[in-house]
């Protein structure tokens, strides 16, 4: 299973695959959701605003539904999480973030089926609340992965439907 960054999708839509555009796209996520290959947790989704086009396109049909990890967080794991950042944040350094390590703390409670799909290049000098998660995600020993090898993995293309057989499965 692949976990989502929001970036993922907030990228896509702005400079790959806009939502009025390439509704194809869109769909498979969905689909991908529905078949349990990809999701992304409720702290995640939150992130995106109801007023960004994401936001409104997460509210049709059952869009956010199928993409929504359903279960919760381990608070021990997160902690592990923010550990790997620094011991010692300051609420400042909280802020900044933000709801990241609840993403690999899912990551982490199943390390051999779940790899996280981010858009943030890898800075491995950063430190604190500066690090990326392909960074954190190294040194706890995650699976990560950027946009374009998801869709190389999980064979996205446009005309993805033509690959369902006629029970509606792939």
């Amino acid at each position: 299973m692949r976990l989502l960054d929001a970036n993922v999708l907030i990228t896509a839509h702005n400079l790959y695959y806009p939502i009025n555009r390439v509704p194809e796209f869109w769909e498979w996520l969905v689909h991908m959701g529905n078949t349990n290959r990809l999701k992304i947790p409720v702290e995640i989704l939150e992130e995106i605003t109801e007023k960004s086009p994401i936001g409104q396109w997460l509210k049709e049909a059952d869009n956010a539904a199928s993409l929504r990890l359903d279960e919760d967080a381990d608070p021990g794991l997160v902690q592990t999480v923010i550990a790997a950042y620094a011991a010692d944040l300051n609420d400042t350094e909280f802020i900044e973030i933000g709801r990241d390590p609840f993403l690999i703390a899912y990551a982490m409670a199943n390390r051999a089926e779940r790899t996280i799909v981010t858009v943030e290049a890898s800075k491995p000098k950063t430190q604190r609340a500066n690090r990326r998660i392909s960074d954190v995600c190294n040194d706890l020993r995650i699976n990560w992965c950027d946009s374009f090898q998801m869709l190389s993995v999980l064979n996205f293309t446009t005309s993805w439907r033509s690959a369902l057989d006629g029970n509606g499965h792939d």
